[in-house]
């Protein structure tokens, strides 16, 4: 039977992360404490209705910063103002979970954030259910996009989803994942 491989993420998650959050909430079992449930990757490309270019290349984009494939999302309803019909493409997505979620979280916390300009770190506004939800103005910080083939800066929302059932929870879980919060208090 071959090994199965674990990141290094999930192994401090395993190890490290689980320990301290029972410590931390006073668990009874291990089951309780939250866990990273998955990673989403969204971009609105409002602009792919004029350029049909602009959706192809952000998809390979968000494609490549994922490390799978990132799936085009179309509009429900058309908006006569926008020139947007239904079933356009206005979006691109894509889900991570297990393995691929852990690795990007890692080049997430490790390498493209610190490339971000004057960064101090990311907001803590939660959705009060234990869910995260990060904007990124330029997708050029990422060190699998390459700056002299784009041709648009685009932002990009990633969405943490935990099973954590409060804000709380959530946050202590990133916090020891070494997602960088500010200290602001709400």
């Amino acid at each position: 039977m071959a090994k199965q491989y674990i990141t290094t993420l999930e192994k401090k998650y395993n190890d490290e992360i689980v320990p301290a959050l029972i410590k931390q909430f006073g668990y009874s079992s291990v089951m309780q404490t939250p866990r990273l449930q998955k990673i989403v990757i969204n971009s609105g490309v409002g602009q792919a209705i004029a350029d049909k270019k602009l959706i192809d290349t952000t998809q390979e984009e968000i494609s490549q910063i994922s490390g799978q494939k990132a799936i085009q999302t179309m509009s429900k309803t058309d908006i006569s103002n926008f020139k947007l019909r239904q079933g356009m493409p206005i979006g691109v997505k894509v889900t991570l979970r297990r393995e691929r979620m852990y690795e990007f979280l890692e080049r997430l916390v490790k390498v493209a954030l610190p490339r971000i300009r004057d960064f101090k770190g990311v907001s803590n506004k939660f959705d009060g259910r234990g869910n995260y939800t990060m904007g990124i103005t330029e997708q050029i910080i990422f060190p699998e996009i390459d700056i002299d083939k784009i041709n648009k800066i685009m932002g990009l929302e990633i969405t943490f989803v935990t099973s954590g059932a409060t804000d709380e929870e959530g946050t202590a879980l990133l916090k020891e994942f070494g997602l960088p919060f500010k200290h602001d208090k709400k």
